[in-house]
């Protein structure tokens, strides 16, 4: 029974002197309350406070230090592939996510989900913050078209099998369950809580939100393309070369049938130049399929997830 599995609480601390105590004792009195098996870990991402110092002396505590800063994901990352537990539930270490909320979460997997995720329905952000981050939902929605409401809500739960063939890089911990999903793997969310921030500053900026933008486009291709790239970029690539085409075909009859004077019009050029960055793409996209093929075989797995094999 899921309810007797053991839960690995995951969370990223970066310059949080003023909330690591107050935040492992919520979690360990949530985690109390559960009755279950558990274990709690604190990844410092490099940070240059007080943060390690004031989690000296708290128990029980498994504790990653990172030798300098690597950011959020990677912490993430650490901390899922440390984790022992057969329910990873990650949370942010500003105590806006409230602990509390982790029995929310374990109630809506015993639905049959993977994947539960925390929604912040009623956030306590400055506007700047939910300004930007409803336009990054509504850029999601448009390129993933994953069905939760609220991807940077850190407060989630994971079964561990999930992650068993999964890296993290660059800002994807905010689009994880957009992969997982990728893969097959059950969604679903639940409301939770959001307080405002009491202690520290906000680590999110512009820069994050670029980053994050990026990985957004990544994962949308590896959603569409992953295992097909000569059909997006060999299909732009044959479009682009049939418009040059086109194109050329225009300006010659136009001269040979009605005198059109060339020199002076750049639809020559832009034929050509159509021409010449379509076969390049083509050229691109059959490299692409080439490399795609040896990641899978050299990951000796491939493009697809088997859940399960009956026999009977």
């Amino acid at each position: 029974m899921s309810e007797n599995k053991k839960i690995s609480v995951v969370v990223p601390l970066y310059n949080e002197e003023g909330n690591v105590k107050n935040l492992h004792a919520k979690i360990l009195s949530a985690c109390q309350n559960l009755g279950r098996e558990f274990e709690i870990i604190f990844i410092d991402d490099g940070s240059k406070d007080k943060t390690v110092e004031n989690c000296q002396g708290l128990s029980p505590l498994k504790l990653i230090e990172f030798r300098r800063n690597f950011g959020q994901t990677a912490a993430f990352d650490a901390g899922i592939k440390n984790a022992e537990g057969d329910i990873i539930i990650t949370m942010d270490g500003d105590l806006q996510n409230d602990p509390a909320d982790i029995g929310l979460l374990l109630e809506e997997m015993e639905k049959g989900f993977d994947i539960v995720s925390g929604w912040r329905f009623n956030r306590k952000d400055n506007f700047s913050k939910k300004f930007f981050s409803r336009g990054a939902n509504l850029l999601r929605k448009i390129l993933i078209h994953d069905k939760i409401h609220d991807s940077g809500c850190s407060l989630k739960a994971y079964r561990k099998e999930c992650f068993a063939d999964v890296d993290l890089f660059g800002e994807m911990h905010r689009f994880i369950p957009a992969l997982l999903e990728l893969q097959g793997y059950k969604v679903g969310e639940v409301k939770v809580s959001h307080h405002p921030r009491v202690s520290g500053v906000t680590k999110y900026n512009w820069k994050r939100g670029m980053k994050g933008f990026v990985d957004m486009v990544s994962i949308w291709f590896w959603g569409k393309y992953s295992n097909r790239p000569l059909h997006l970029f060999g299909g732009s690539g044959i479009i682009l070369s049939l418009a040059g085409f086109g194109i050329l075909t225009w300006m010659a009859i136009g001269k040979i049938f009605f005198a059109m004077s060339l020199s002076q019009k750049i639809w020559p050029l832009m034929g050509v130049f159509f021409i010449m960055i379509g076969i390049q793409l083509f050229i691109f996209g059959l490299l692409a399929d080439i490399l795609v093929k040896n990641y899978y075989k050299s990951q000796n797995r491939m493009n697809y997830s088997i859940k399960e094999i009956k026999e009977s």
